[in-house]
């Protein structure tokens, strides 16, 4: 759709202010948040389930919602298993990312998740959010840079699950960061390397982000722009945590030349 048969846009992309637009895979590109948040319940449900056999305490389950969002969204897959775990009490050694999904370890715990949500993409193909590839389609078009940065080891199996491998050619993922050592978000590392990447000034270019995570990590940053996409019910934590406007959909977002 073009920008001029939009509605009034709740924010403009112009040329004269950016040159780069990054995006956030996961709840922005892509709907696989109810997809993850899947896999994190069967992971953490079987291991407190294991503690509360142990220990002879009440199971208390994963909320695939509260707790998804709290502890796990938008971080890297070892630091969300280390947040939730301390969120009960429990604190288990890191380990490596070598360790096999048996082993009780943070990596341990965050491989076996891996492998629940690999086997999903596997049987399930991963559903996009059309505005969203709309709104990419139409900034390339219009010459502006693109990125995707994600969390995620399994950026590009997503997308190549979703029927758009090659929907950017400059991505950053958590591939990228273990092997490049860049903090997870709210750290701004990933971001600012995407940009670095694209040959672009932060100050120049748009963070899009749906996880509170995220958004503090384009504020944290400095970038000219943080786009806040609500999905979730939670739009006024993301603006308080530094997005400059919330959308409920990429839709309320234009651009021009």
């Amino acid at each position: 759709m073009d920008a001029k048969n939009r509605k009034t846009p709740a924010f403009l992309i112009s040329k004269e202010k950016y040159d780069a637009i990054l995006f956030d895979l996961d709840g922005v590109i892509t709907k696989t948040a109810k997809t993850h948040a899947a896999a994190w319940k069967a992971l953490f449900d079987e291991y407190l389930k294991e503690c509360a056999d142990r220990s002879g305490e009440p199971f208390r389950p994963f909320d695939a919602e509260k707790d998804y969002l709290q502890y796990v969204d938008g971080k890297p897959r070892y630091e969300g298993v280390k947040s939730f775990l301390e969120s009960r009490g429990i604190h288990l050694p890191f380990g490596t990312p070598a360790d096999t999904p048996d082993k009780e370890t943070v990596c341990g715990l965050g491989n076996r998740k891996n492998r629940l949500l690999v086997e999903q993409l596997k049987k399930h193909r991963v559903e996009v959010f059309d505005s969203s590839i709309e709104l990419i389609r139409e900034l390339q078009s219009k010459g502006f840079r693109t990125a995707v940065v994600s969390s995620s080891k399994n950026c590009a199996e997503v997308l190549e699950s979703a029927g758009f491998p090659d929907l950017f050619s400059t991505k950053v993922d958590g591939n990228d960061a273990e092997r490049l050592g860049l903090e997870g978000k709210p750290a701004p590392g990933t971001f600012l390397e995407a940009a670095r990447q694209l040959g672009v000034d932060p100050a120049r270019a748009i963070v899009v982000e749906d996880a509170i995570v995220g958004v503090q990590a384009g504020r944290r940053g400095n970038f000219g722009g943080v786009i806040g996409v609500d999905r979730t019910g939670q739009a006024a934590a993301l603006q308080a945590n530094g997005a400059d406007v919330v959308v409920s959909d990429l839709s309320e977002v234009a651009c021009e030349q």
